[in-house]
């Protein structure tokens, strides 16, 4: 703010200097030149490369099952998933289970994500909750 109002000041043909001017609004120097400067999170590569293999082998597997078997801390391999934007596989079992079921049991029928019991009229949701 203080260097748009400097800039206008000099625009018009007065010169003003920024301490001077931060005595004026009561605002520290400092916070005029600061810049906040974050860098992009960094990741260790041989942390990152067993995660990336087991959720590619197992990609229903999420980020506590996945610390449990590397052996590795979970808050680590919960900041991997974050940073990467992977994320577990899910509601697919529910669906393949229906579509199994409908097939082994002809009475069973699958219907808009239901699970019909054609002998008894109960349904029941197929897909994930």
């Amino acid at each position: 703010m203080i260097a748009l109002v400097q800039q206008g000041l000099r625009s018009e043909g007065v010169d003003v200097s920024i301490s001077q001017m931060c005595r004026w609004f009561g605002e520290p120097r400092r916070s005029v030149y600061y810049q906040a400067t974050k860098s992009a999170p960094k990741l260790q590569a041989q942390l990152v490369e067993p995660v990336k293999v087991m959720i590619e082998e197992n990609p229903s597997f999420g980020y506590r099952t996945v610390a449990h078997l590397l052996s590795m801390n979970k808050n680590t391999v919960q900041r991997i998933f974050q940073i990467k934007g992977w994320q577990v596989a899910r509601g697919l079992w529910a669906f393949d289970l229906a579509f199994k079921l409908c097939h082994r049991w002809p009475r069973l029928q699958m219907s808009a994500g239901l699970l019909i019991c054609a002998e008894y009229g109960r349904a029941r949701m197929a897909g994930p909750h």
